[in-house]
């Protein structure tokens, strides 16, 4: 259906029905918004029905069934706008798109083709995030292009890579998770992050599967846990050694597995040897005995599944510590059969699909890499252009953001980000994009980034862009259009599609369509790892989703990987030494306590979004940080007052909320809100050395007291 003929059924038909997906997290819920146009008055009424789905079954939570408040709210940006002596002005899309090639032009034949970098989204469609790409290398030609899914998901793909040969976020279905006896949840609060999927976890349960939570805090998923690990901040791959040696000292291997199907046994058994329980127990503050107790309870499971998310995987040493727990998987052979696999739960709506078609520095679509000779050359086939024109390789998201703070990147163009907020050590990102000569955001809503910006363009958002988007399953989906682009917004594809043309580069951009955008996406990524040639708008609208790979039309879709092999020389996946260490901050007299960031249920990644919902913002209307009675007394902290957080990077200011469900050793402050209450600020950006991920789980910190008339 048109545009057109979208706009003419809502004026014609009092009830307009939008079928959509949720915009949120990596479950990507179905959905029908329904508005009702026939009030007295002309107000829109909204209600919202779930949609029977493979992957939620139908449910929605409290995020999805407000999400389109958000769209409608009175704050969208409706036009392009440029900064004009510190105001922001309407333009025309015409006169922003000149303003975009004159500038990056300039810069470009000032500085080369690198002075301008991109920076996108794992909320992006798969559509965009592969235009995005492309338009970074065959457009600008600039190396500089990453996303804020590198904050994500990066150790838990770059583990998967090395350890299974394939980046997929679970390597079996979710339907598998009540067959599991045995579920470890290390570092995922999916009560508040994926709630739609906790009854899965409850089901099991009742099934008799013994659930083991590993977080320093007590949370919603903690809750239903049979074992509770409260390890210290940052020792999750040191606490993956403590079950690992316990396993190797019980026996509890499958040795026929682990003979036939992996590398590296002799070295981990060895290293696992010189291991002491007693250094394990005091680094990681979990006491031998309830080591133990879960080590056994996984290890004696007949079936059993590992599931980690950022606790995990936002640490200086994350690579390793998701590739520690992949060892508890391989090591007792349970994977690629039912009931048994790793899953690694997705944060961002689209933060599978968003890193496997080009938005990553290092990859080209179908997760080929930009440094391979044939990669290069099948993609510049595709494209039109010669592999010597494809530039290289370039840096990680928040080293671009040091590369901006160096000049060496002067201009950048974020689609679908907000980086002031998202990245850590917030005060230096702030300063560094405050130094760039020309930054554009296209967003639908005012970021704290866009307010730096010297253009805004105003793109559409989930209920008017259509496009695929790819769950924590690696199965791709379908989002229909429901209504049409307010004001002057475009989708992200014309946007794209239409600067390469001032660019002179239109010849390579020549889509009608967005489904013109996924089919040039599908040959891209033929015979690729992520391989999404089979599918096809049409099979989606009929099949509701489809794993990938899916090499063929006729190919129903891998639903469960590694039955019988890794992609791997020899079939094997690689059992991997992971040493103990400590975390790259330690906390020190003047900094006493560790800092840990996370979610909260109603609000989703830096809130821009959330914070515009009245039905979300309410519940939670400002950050806050969690902190143990007993700590708390100690700093002269009460509870519910206005506090000041430091770290050697900056300070914020939060509430207090006491809980004896945290660490002594530890506060808790949500990631979700900008500014003074950035918390952010304060993290730490040391980064992993293999994936580039900050260290966001793990900083030392100084609590005091606000002293304040309005406390």
């Amino acid at each position: 259906m048109s545009l057109f003929a979208q706009q003419e059924q809502v004026v014609s038909d009092p009830l307009h029905v939008m079928d959509t997906q949720c915009p949120f997290c990596s479950v990507q819920c179905k959905m029908q918004v329904i508005e009702d146009r026939s009030a007295s008055d002309g107000q829109s009424i909204y209600s919202i029905v779930p949609k029977p789905n493979q992957a939620s079954e139908g449910r929605l939570c409290i995020k999805g069934m407000n999400a389109y408040q958000h769209v409608l709210t009175g704050e969208r940006l409706l036009y392009p706008m440029v900064k004009r002596n510190g105001r922001f002005e309407q333009i025309s899309w015409n006169d922003a798109y000149e303003l975009i090639a004159s500038k990056f032009t300039q810069l470009r034949e000032t500085y080369g083709n690198h002075t301008v970098g991109l920076y996108g989204g794992g909320s992006l469609t798969n559509e965009s995030s592969y235009l995005l790409g492309k338009f970074a290398r065959v457009a600008l030609q600039t190396k500089y292009i990453d996303y804020n899914g590198r904050f994500c998901m990066s150790a838990a793909a770059s583990a998967g890579v090395k350890v299974f040969g394939i980046d997929r976020g679970i390597t079996n279905q979710l339907s598998d998770i009540e067959l599991a006896e045995c579920i470890i949840l290390a570092g995922t609060n999916i009560a508040e992050c994926q709630p739609t999927l906790m009854p899965y976890f409850t089901r099991a349960k009742e099934k008799g599967a013994i659930i083991i939570a590993i977080d320093p805090r007590e949370t919603g998923t903690t809750r239903i846990a049979d074992i509770h690990l409260r390890v210290k901040p940052g020792m999750d791959a040191t606490l993956a050694n403590g079950m690992l040696k316990i396993l190797f000292e019980e026996g509890c291997l499958d040795e026929e597995f682990v003979a036939n199907r992996t590398t590296g046994f002799t070295e981990l058994k060895a290293h696992l040897d010189s291991l002491e329980m007693e250094e394990i127990a005091n680094l990681t503050g979990v006491p031998k005995q309830l080591i133990r107790k879960a080590a056994l309870s996984y290890g004696n499971a007949q079936t059993g599944m590992v599931f980690t998310a950022r606790g995990v995987e936002q640490q200086t040493d994350g690579h390793m510590a998701v590739r520690n727990f992949l060892n508890l998987v391989l090591l007792t052979g349970k994977i690629g059969k039912p009931g048994c696999g790793y899953g690694a739960v997705t944060g961002q709506g689209n933060g599978q699909g968003g890193r496997e078609h080009g938005q990553k520095a290092d990859q080209l679509p179908g997760y080929r890499l930009i440094e391979n000779p044939e990669d290069r050359a099948y993609i510049a086939d595709v494209w039109g252009i010669e592999p010597s024109e494809l530039p290289g390789k370039g840096v990680s998201a928040y080293e671009m953001m040091e590369k901006v703070h160096e000049q060496e990147i002067r201009a950048l163009f974020v689609m679908g980000s907000n980086p002031l907020v998202s990245n850590p050590n917030a005060n230096f990102v702030e300063e560094g994009l405050k130094k760039l000569d020309f930054l554009v955001v296209a967003d639908f809503l005012i970021s704290e980034t866009a307010q730096l910006a010297d253009l805004i363009l105003p793109v559409t958002a989930y209920l008017e862009n259509a496009g695929t988007l790819t769950n924590l399953e690696g199965r791709v989906l379908l989002r229909e259009a429901g209504r049409p682009a307010p004001g002057e917004a475009k989708h992200d594809w014309q946007v794209l599609s239409e600067l390469a043309e001032k660019l002179g580069r239109g010849q390579f951009f020549q889509f009608g369509q967005v489904e013109d955008v996924f089919n040039e996406l599908r040959l891209a990524s033929r015979g690729g790892t992520a391989d999404y040639y089979g599918i096809t708008y049409e099979r989606l609208r009929k099949e509701e989703g489809i794993y990938w790979p899916c090499p063929e039309e006729g190919h129903p879709g891998a639903k469960r990987l590694f039955e019988s092999s890794f992609p791997l020389p020899a079939g094997r996946a690689l059992l991997t030494t992971v040493e103990n260490h400590l975390p790259k901050e330690q906390t020190s007299e003047d900094f006493p306590l560790y800092l840990t960031t996370g979610r909260v249920l109603v609000h989703y990644l830096t809130g821009v979004q959330t914070r515009k919902s009245p039905s979300l913002a309410a519940r939670d209307v400002e950050s806050f940080m969690e902190i143990h009675p007993r700590t708390a007394k100690k700093h002269h902290i009460e509870d519910g007052t206005l506090v000041k957080l430091m770290s050697k990077r900056g300070e914020i200011y939060v509430r207090s909320r006491f809980s004896d469900a945290i660490r002594e050793d530890t506060v808790f402050v949500p990631m979700h809100w900008g500014d003074t209450q950035n918390v952010n600020k304060l993290t730490n950006d040391a980064l992993d050395p293999t994936c580039k991920m900050p260290g966001f789980k793990v900083c030392a910190v100084q609590v005091s007291p606000l002293v304040s008339e309005y406390a």
